[in-house]
């Protein structure tokens, strides 16, 4: 049965209208973005199947290229579509970030943290710069490592923030297994950023690490 048959109430667009999009199951979000299923399936079952080929909303989100375009249903024309609206969607919570102090708003630096590193294949670490209201100034990538492990440089990180004339800072890394528990190494280099950044006046204000859905703040937990 076409999507148009059923009943005004169960079809996912006039249930976003009516309810709002969080009323809506992954798959009904997913069919609202594919918009058309294929022959003997609707939007919604194609959506279902292809949560279960990839293993979730998640998996299916942060598909490289080629297997995205691999599934069927799928194709180019979708990924470059399904890239925008993430890409949307990071600069949104940027945005959000910016019109205020980063401190006000702890929640919204979470979700862009998270947006902007979760999906790393390999450890990455970032800095979020700020001024002397904690305004965000700008966002860097500067150190790439393994799966395990990123080689981070003081010095570089000082230089950064010295050429954007941040004030402050907040630290963060991705854990590419998804565990977001800081390792020792973590909470070591952790100190020796504090250390570096103090002697030129630029305060360390948090250090996120980044797991699947969890992020843990060092500043919550007195580490900093």
């Amino acid at each position: 049965m076409a999507i148009t048959d059923w009943p005004a109430a169960e079809r996912p667009r006039e249930k976003l209208i009516e309810r709002g999009p969080q009323s809506l199951s992954d798959a009904e979000l997913l069919a609202i973005f594919l918009r058309t299923g294929t022959k003997g399936k609707s939007a919604v079952d194609l959506a279902r199947e292809l949560l279960g080929n990839f293993g979730g909303l998640r998996q299916l989100l942060e598909a490289d290229q080629s297997g995205f375009c691999a599934a069927h249903g799928l194709g180019t024309a979708k990924y470059v579509q399904l890239q925008a609206v993430l890409e949307m969607g990071r600069r949104h919570l940027q945005s959000t970030l910016e019109k205020g102090a980063a401190l006000e708003s702890p929640d919204a630096v979470r979700h862009y943290l998270s947006a902007r590193l979760r999906h790393q294949p390999r450890e990455v670490f970032a800095c979020l710069f700020l001024d002397n209201k904690h305004r965000v100034i700008a966002f860097d990538e500067l150190f790439y490592g393994t799966i395990n492990a990123a080689s981070v440089y003081p010095r570089e990180v000082v230089r950064r923030a010295l050429s954007h004339n941040a004030a402050a800072l907040i630290l963060t890394h991705n854990h590419p297994s998804g565990v977001a528990e800081p390792s020792r190494a973590d909470r070591q280099i952790t100190d020796r950023l504090v250390t570096a950044l103090d002697t030129v006046d630029i305060r360390v204000l948090d250090h996120m690490v980044i797991g699947d859905g969890e992020v843990v703040s060092f500043a919550e937990r007195g580490w900093l």
